[in-house]
């Protein structure tokens, strides 16, 4: 059981010009500096078109002879900007309008039926791409009320996460039918932005198979949550790995809010990997541990150093700390060999 990898989430990356402009282009670009698999960002265009890959195998077909002519393999679909859209509190409804397609901007229920449509169908198009898994946000209709002052009316949190749960739901069961599991990242921002609020959306949900979880240990350090005490908590339930780093300095002037500084100038920021607080050493340790056999995946986030160099960086890092599980004990040359008898004289059962 090994982690697959290294990967790279292409959405930090796409853009107007050559070679980030289209999905052959850019799997080049990943494949020259190291890369084995590409996560590809659903909503963009300009790598992929998710209602032709939700309605056609032909096109399924067409992207992986794409990918894989660079001698790379799609690691999932992501749906991150449309999971987002699922629900969303009204204050951030002209900030988040820019997540959705033209026609629906200005229209929240219109928006969220088109959010709601575009992950039922990245469930389809991930199983014509042989996909196992697929990367999402849970969308947000807490997150206005997450430090309690004024004091939360009673009842408030209950009632979000019951109405996240039932519009999660049905989404949840298009993946079920195709064989698919849902990642949410956990994410602050998000409802589900720590273990306890997962754990209240499964709850709500039935526990349902499908809603496991994105782990990324960069959003835990700047919550102050224990990152690996969370992977023994959750082993069971990661089902996708984001390789990020991130590094918490507070100060005397500024702590985990950030005095609405950038994120340059932020106590808590996202940084390159290596150049962080992430102990990926154990990170890495503890889902070979678990038998995590996903890829390992950058996400480039970095507050000062360049995409570019992050990039190049990535590849070489993630390799380095992709553990071979070893297939026997370091200290099996001294057995002696399994004999009953043998056991039960050694504890004295026969005297």
């Amino acid at each position: 059981m090994t982690i697959k990898g290294p990967g790279i989430f292409l959405a930090q990356f796409a853009g107007d010009a050559a070679p980030m402009n289209s999905l052959d282009a850019i799997c080049g670009w990943a494949a020259d500096l190291g890369y084995k698999g590409v996560q590809v960002p659903s909503w963009d265009g300009r790598l992929f078109d998710l209602v032709k890959a939700s309605e056609s195998q032909d096109y399924c077909d067409e992207v992986k002879g794409i990918v894989a002519g660079h001698g790379l393999e799609i690691t999932e679909l992501s749906a991150h900007l449309q999971g987002q859209l699922v629900a969303v509190h009204p204050a951030y409804d002209e900030l988040f309008d820019g997540f959705a397609a033209p026609h629906v901007r200005g229209n929240p229920q219109a928006r969220q039926e088109w959010a709601v449509d575009q992950v039922k169908r990245m469930a389809v198009a991930s199983r014509r791409l042989g996909l196992k898994a697929a990367a999402a946000f849970s969308g947000a209709l807490a997150w206005p009320y997450v430090y309690p002052w004024p004091q939360r009316p009673a009842g408030l949190v209950e009632a979000a996460f019951d109405e996240l749960a039932k519009r999660w739901r049905p989404i949840l069961d298009t993946f079920e039918e195709n064989g698919v599991d849902v990642c949410f990242e956990i994410h602050p921002g998000e409802d589900l932005h720590d273990g306890v609020t997962y754990e209240m959306f499964l709850e709500r949900t039935g526990n349902h198979k499908r809603a496991r979880m994105l782990y990324d240990p960069s959003h835990y350090v700047l919550q102050g949550l224990d990152y690996l005490a969370n992977i023994d908590i959750y082993h069971s339930q990661i089902g996708m790995f984001h390789v990020k780093d991130a590094e918490f300095n507070p100060t005397g002037r500024q702590g985990v809010y950030g005095g609405y500084q950038s994120w340059a100038n932020r106590a808590g920021r996202f940084r390159s990997l290596g150049d962080g607080e992430v102990d990926f050493g154990a990170v890495f340790s503890k889902l070979t541990q678990y038998g995590f056999e996903g890829w390992a995946v950058l996400e480039w986030e970095c507050a000062i150093k360049s995409a570019e160099q992050g990039a190049r960086e990535g590849a070489s890092f993630i390799e380095a700390h992709i553990i071979e599980r070893g297939a026997k004990a370091f200290d099996d040359f001294a057995g002696s060999g399994a004999d009953e008898a043998v056991n039960r004289r050694a504890l004295g059962l026969d005297r």
